[in-house]
Order: C-alpha cells, then structure tokens, then sequence
C-alpha cells in the first residue's frame, strides 16, 4: 500500500473540530463549513468530493452542529458507504449512517411492516432472473440467455422509473430504449413476474425502495418517525439517482432543507438503468437558495491525462455539456497519453501486456495498473494475454476478496489467535500486531517472499499478502493495536466488501471503474462499433458513451495508453477506424488539439510498432494475412473469437471426442497444479473442445487450430498429441 493510500484509509484524528479543516483547499473548505440550507457539490473527477463531504459531515459532528446520529449520508455502491464510515471514523465521526439507497430503506422497512403491514416481511430475493424465466415459462414465450437479461434489465428500468406494465411501451418509446422483445411481451412478462412474485411472497431490490415510499406516503406517523431520526443528509454521486431514489429522499427530507447533494453531470453513465442528472442540474431551480460549490482542482491526474480529459469534453454537445467542469491538474506534468492502432484484438491484448511487463519493471506495481474495456466480453483475450505473459490479475467484478477461501481462512486463524492467543507459542516472540500477524498467516501459507511465477498459488499468496500490509498500516495508524482491534477492523470492511489491494493488474469493463483509480490505464478497444457502442443510436445515448470513454480516462493518475484494433481476429477485413471521440484530440486526427498533440513527439500514434530504448520506431512483424472463417458445418463466415476457435457457429452440432476431451482436461488439471497455475493459463476449455474436436494426429494439424500460439505448441504439442493418439503420458514428459 501506498503512503498516499496509507494516509487516505488511516489518518490520524484531528485534534479539534478547526482540525478537520486542516489540509483542505479553499473549495473544499467552502463545502466543509457550509453547514445549513441546501448545498449542491458540483466535483468533477479527481477532486476530493469525498474528502470534502466527510470533512463537511465530521467538522459539522465535532463542532456539536450535527448530532451524529441524526446524519444519513447516502451513496450508491456497499464499497463506497463503507469506505465513507472509515473515513469518519477516522474523523471522530463515529455514530453517522452512511449506507446505500437500498440499505437505508431495507432496514427501515424491516423496522416498520410489523406496524405498517403486520406479519413477516416477504423474503428479499438475490437474483430476479430466474422468476423472469419462470414468468417467459408461463407464458409461453421462449427466451435466450441474453434476452433473459436484458428483459430483466427492462423490468428494473420500469419500476425505477415507477412505470406499471400497463405503461411500459408508451414510457419506453417516450424515452427512447430499444426494447429487446416486442414491447407487449416485455408488458406481459413484467405483469406475470409481478404475480409471481406475490404468489411465492418474495420482493427484488426494487420492491424494497417501492414499499418504502408506499409506507412513507401513506403512513404519515411513520413517515415523521424517520424524519424525526435523520434530521440531515448528504447524497453522493448525485448525478445517477434515479425518479425512484428521489421521491424516496423527498419523503425522508419532508419540508426540511438540510440537504448537501454531490455530483458530475459529466459522469452520467447509467442513464439505461433509470439514472439522470436532471436532479442534479436542476437542484438550483427547486431550491433557489441553495449554495453552489465547484471543485475543479484534480489531484489525480498529471496534466496532460486532464488535457485529453477537456478535450473530450469540449466536443460533448447537450444539457450536461452545458454544465461541464474544466479540471485543472494539481499534478506535476507526467508522459503524453500514448495512441496505439493495432492489426487485430489479440495483437491490441498481447502488446497491452508487454508494455504492462514493462511499466512493472520499471517499478509500477501491478496493482496500480488496470485494463479497461466496454464490454465484458473483451475480458478474455485480455485473461490469456497476462496469462501468457506471466502477469498476475484480478477480474473486477468476480469473486469477492472477503468470499474467497483462504481470506475466510485466515479471518477465522486471525479470530482464533485474538481470542486464544496467551495459549499459541507462534505469538510468543511477536512483539507487534505485524509481527504476530505474519505469525499467524505463516500457517496458513504465508511466507516472506512471494512464490515464483503465477497462478493459484501465487492469488493465495497475494490475498494474504493484503492482510499482512493492512495489518502494518493499520499498526501505524493506530498505537497499541491488539489483534482483536484488526479482527473488527477486518470485520467491518467485509460487512462494506472494502477489500485492501490485491498485487493483480485490474481487468474491468468502464462501468465498473467509475470511482476507481490506478497510476496507469490502458482504455482498449476505442474504436468505432465499440466506443461509441454500435447500438448507440440517439444523440443521448452517444453523448452517454462518450461520458464513458471521459470516465476511463479519469481514472489515470499518470500513465495512459488508448489502443484499437483494425479488425476482431487476425486475417479479418481491416474496417474499424479509431472512435470518432479521438478525432482533433490524437495526434495525426486534424483539429487543433490533434495538430499540438503530434507536435510533441512523446504521445505520437503507433501503428504496429513499438518504440525502442533510442527512441527509434521498431517496425513489428507483419502477421500473415489469412482468409475469412468460415463454419466448418454450415458455412458461415465467423467472427465470435470463441467460435473461430472452434472453426463452427455455437449452435452449429459438435462431433467433439468426449473421451479425449476428459483426457485432455485430467491432463491441464496435472498441469496447473504442478505449475501453481489456474487451469485456463494452461489451455482454455474452448481451446481444450478445439482439440478434442479436430483430433490432430501430427504437428502441422495441431498448429492449424486457431489461437494455439507457438509458445504453447512448443511446451505442450508433444504431451497433446500423445493424448490424441491415445498414448499414456508420463510424469517425466509433462510439460514438454
């Protein structure tokens, strides 16, 4: 961890109320001491907000202007409200509520429908998908997986935006969505969910704000119980707040004004949700009084990240344009961005990972460095380029850091030797909270250095490695921590899932990085069809991805490289362009901004080439240009990565060898193990149908499956083609 990091999550606490002040920069200040009426925050990226709403909320507790329990700050995200209490803990500021929409109103609701309703609160489900599939069921109508989501994904969009299925189509034409189905089977499936859920008396995530603002209108005793609790509140990220999140703060606001609302109109990415910044950008209109406060200090990016920043900005056209921020860098000046064009996807993901390994050689760790991309489904080719190149990485998004089975582990060793420690002779000579947890975690398979290469072994290692680090921090910022004071530590940042820094390179669609930062990004896939998305049609919905593409950009402290690729797979039509949102702000793309940025020399456009020690440009070897791909059953030119490995359509039928397909596996599975490898860093399972599928009987054959690369073919050909001819592999010849 950091010391910028270090100081964020355990500061010292100030001394006096006039101490939170410390330290802040005049706006800041500003918010901080703007404690009555209604305050709006307008803070672009990179400018502290949430150093200036808890300074705002614990200067206000410690001056006795705010009764700590009367405070509700709101915020979207379990990571961010848990992240906003440590802070005000750290603050003096213990006491306050800081939750998200969902939280607060689920645990009102429990307290008040015994008195509201009377009997037991229906169960709240995890997942809604499967009762939209048993409502398509009912009614006969059959969809596919992603249909299946995305009608999901209509049915929350309609009661956030409080629209009955009745309303459906008239509210989705007048908002302008794509309906996935035809409007009036979405009707139909929404009505028949709706019924469904109330025949198995279960409610989703929605029902809990829906409920809670049915209780709060109609229950006007309870409604003043709740106001009579929280008498201030404070709401963060303002700008994503959906019709039915701010009639639920209306009604807990009632006719009070204390209200501090925090936001970027700039950073409105979830508009398909039911988000919109109108409540933000119209905060000023419904309370005329209010106080207006820009932040536009950044202290996260060097100048040139902010300057592309602007510049995408400054292109952006409707009513959040109109209200942009022009950040100023707080930064010394850092490299230009750098602009690569590639042939194809894998060649864009394996050229991220070798100027990755070098960032990381030159001394940037790999927990400060992320990939970026607009789908998910780009995730993987970015997976087996790390892999390849031996760089350790963790999927946002996936397995929780608080879920996975070694940290549960070493909580449950941690509690153990907190509560029994007088009686562990390996806390006998541990003088310090430190000491006595690398004691602990030593049995657990921690050690001093971190095992060789990548893989299983080595994410285990790490996990635990961010546990030794949190507890050192933790011992700094705290004098005479006890291992009982780490294990509620701990406890509390698994209740906000606040994990602490895992040593992976970040792989993440845009969405999921918004309020996430790393010293370097690399924005990949910029490219036209992706970025704007090729289903962004409207105005609106062009201007959002170009928000998005600003988001991503934010997110870098210092090092920022924007690459696309000509065409999805190697020997494929070179079609794409860069997207349109780099056009007069890249080198070589026209525009004013375009003709200074090439003038430079140290952001130029790489076209295949990469950039030697002297500064020299490299050409890199041409690939061999290959015809299109085509089904091997049906015909059809391919273009899915996954089929094109495969060499047919996915629903196209398979004549895979299911012996040799479990042979193969029994194989990798030996292989990973011996390695301390995940299983895909081996051979991937498409990879594996692939073979097993073609049956390949001598080298030329097996090289001609596609994606196989010669890395692999040279360490694993001979012990694939022994399984395909069906020979014993022995242990002395695994791994080639």
């Amino acid at each position: 961890m950091t010391a910028a990091t270090h100081s964020t999550l355990f500061p010292q606490v100030p001394a006096s109320p006039d101490a939170v002040l410390d330290g802040l920069d005049p706006e800041q200040r500003e918010v901080a001491t703007a404690l009555h009426g209604p305050v709006c925050v307008l803070a672009g990226a990179g400018t502290g907000k949430t150093r200036a709403i808890t300074h705002r909320i614990a200067y206000g507790v410690r001056a006795g202007i705010l009764q700590p329990a009367s405070v509700l700050a709101v915020t979207f995200t379990a990571r961010a409200a848990g992240e906003m209490r440590g802070r005000l803990r750290q603050l003096g500021a213990a006491g306050v509520q800081a939750r998200t929409f969902h939280s607060a109103a689920l645990r009102q609701l429990q307290y008040f429908w015994p008195k509201a309703v009377g009997g037991s609160m229906p169960r709240l489900v995890d997942r809604k998908i499967q009762l939209v599939a048993d409502a398509a069921a009912a009614c006969r109508i059959r969809l596919d997986r992603n249909e299946l989501r995305d009608v999901t994904a209509e049915i929350e969009w309609s009661k956030v935006t409080q629209t009955i299925p009745a309303d459906y189509a008239l509210a989705a034409a007048k908002a302008g969505r794509e309906a996935p189905r035809d409007p009036a089977e979405i009707a139909q499936l929404y009505t028949v969910y709706e019924d469904l859920k109330r025949d198995r008396a279960v409610i989703d995530f929605e029902d809990v704000l829906l409920l809670t603002v049915a209780v709060l209108q109609d229950r006007q005793d309870i409604a003043e119980q709740v106001r009579s609790q929280y008498q201030h509140f404070v709401v963060d990220e303002y700008q994503d707040v959906s019709p039915l999140q701010q009639r639920l703060l209306e009604l807990w606001l009632g006719d009070r004004d204390s209200l501090c609302v925090v936001g970027d109109a700039s950073q409105t990415i979830y508009s398909f949700t039911g988000a919109t910044p109108d409540h933000l950008l119209d905060f000023r209109s419904r309370h005329p009084g209010a106080t207006v406060v820009k932040l536009v200090r950044d202290y996260r990016s060097t100048p040139q990240v902010v300057r592309l920043a602007n510049g995408l900005l400054s292109q952006a056209r409707g009513r959040a344009a109109d209200h942009r921020l022009e950040l100023v860098s707080q930064r010394d000046p850092g490299p230009e961005p750098v602009y690569t064009e590639y042939t194809d996807e894998p060649a864009e993901a394996e050229g991220a990972a070798r100027r990755i390994r070098d960032l990381m050689d030159a001394g940037v760790p790999a927990a400060e460095i992320a990939v970026l991309f607009r789908t998910n489904s780009q995730s993987e080719t970015y997976e087996q380029a790390l892999a390849d190149a031996g760089i350790p990485y963790q999927l946002r998004g996936a397995e929780r850091f608080f879920d996975r089975p070694e940290v549960r582990k070493a909580s449950v060793a941690l509690r153990g030797a907190a509560r029994f420690g007088g009686n562990d002779s390996l806390l006998d000579d541990a003088v310090d909270l430190p000491s006595q947890v690398r004691a602990v975690l030593s049995g657990e398979g921690w050690t001093s250095e971190p095992p060789a290469g990548s893989g299983a072994v080595r994410e285990r290692w790490e996990s635990l490695a961010a546990l030794v680090h949190l507890a050192q921090d933790f011992a700094a910022a705290k004098s005479g921590a006890t291992l009982a004071d780490l294990v509620a530590e701990l406890d509390e940042r698994a209740n906000a899932q606040h994990a602490p820094t895992v040593q992976g390179v970040t792989l993440a669609s845009l969405h999921s990085a918004k309020g996430l930062e790393w010293d370097a990004v690399f924005l990949v896939g910029v490219a036209e069809g992706m970025m704007p998305i090729s289903y962004a049609k409207t105005d609106e919905q062009v201007e959002e991805e170009r928000r998005l593409l600003y988001v991503g950009v934010t997110r870098a402290r210092r090092h920022l490289h924007v690459s696309w690729a000509l065409t999805r797979a190697p020997g494929g039509r070179p079609n794409r362009r860069p997207s349109r949102f780099l056009d007069g702000l890249r080198p070589g793309s026209g525009g004013a901004a375009g003709r200074a940025a090439s003038g430079g020399g140290t952001g130029g456009v790489e076209r295949g080439y990469t950039r030697g020690s002297t500064g020299r440009r490299e050409d890199a070897p041409r690939r061999r240009q290959r015809s299109p791909a085509r089904c091997r059953v049906c015909g059809r030119t391919l273009i899915d990565a996954g089929e094109m490995k495969l060499m047919r359509c996915e629903s196209c039928p398979s004549d895979m060898n299911e012996g040799l397909y479990e042979r193969l596996r029994d194989w990798r599975a030996d292989q990973a193990r011996r390695s301390g490898q995940p299983d895909f860093c081996v051979f991937t399972d498409r990879t594996l149908m692939a073979i097993a599928e073609a049956e390949p009987g001598s080298p030329d054959e097996l090289a001609r499956i596609p994606g196989l690369l010669k890395r692999k073919l040279d360490r694993y050909g001979a012990d694939v083609l022994a399984i395909c001819a069906g020979q014993e592999v022995g242990e002395s010849e695994m791994g080639g």
